[in-house]
């Protein structure tokens, strides 16, 4: 699955895949190996590209991730997959959580009958080492969970059905 984050008003595509010697980055035509994160802490670590390590710091704000590498201070906005391609209309907004990619259940933090805000987490879900959160693509209250945890499911699959408030 791609990522997508946005630097100075231009969007950068990315993915991380595995290799023999950890992972490996993927950004335009080019791939990175081998790529590391160590943590110290809740807001620092050790990030390693091709064996080049830089000391980092960051604060994550919702979609804003501030970074501070190499004496500079960059805000990098993450562009969530799901809500980029999401109409901006509310009401026709979907119903649904639906799989960005095939992968298996790790946990969930919904129960059916719970209201949830847009952007809420729904449930944590693991494909080739990667764990993604699933959000939910609007306000609504949990309708039902298809997918329980440690069940597999394929490609946009449907996680979970939301129902209006009200309803």
């Amino acid at each position: 699955m791609y990522h997508s984050f946005e630097l100075d008003r231009v969007d950068h595509r990315l993915w991380l895949s595995t290799g023999q010697q950890g992972y490996r980055l993927h950004l335009r035509d080019q791939v990175i190996a081998p790529v590391a994160f160590t943590h110290h802490s809740e807001s620092s670590g050790i990030l390693t590209i091709a064996g080049e390590s830089e000391p980092v710091r960051f604060a994550i704000e919702g979609d804003l991730i501030h970074l501070h590498i190499r004496g500079r201070t960059r805000v990098l906005r993450y562009n969530d997959p799901l809500r980029t391609l999401a109409p901006a209309n509310d009401e026709i907004r979907p119903l649904t959580a639906r799989a960005p990619m095939p992968g298996v259940v790790v946990a969930t933090t919904v129960s059916p009958g719970q209201s949830v805000s847009a952007g809420m987490a729904l449930m944590m879900i693991e494909s080739m080492k990667l764990e993604t959160i699933i959000r939910s693509p609007r306000d609504g209250i949990v309708d039902r969970i298809h997918v329980e945890q440690g069940e597999s499911f394929e490609h946009d699959a449907v996680l979970v059905t939301l129902s209006k408030e009200g309803r």
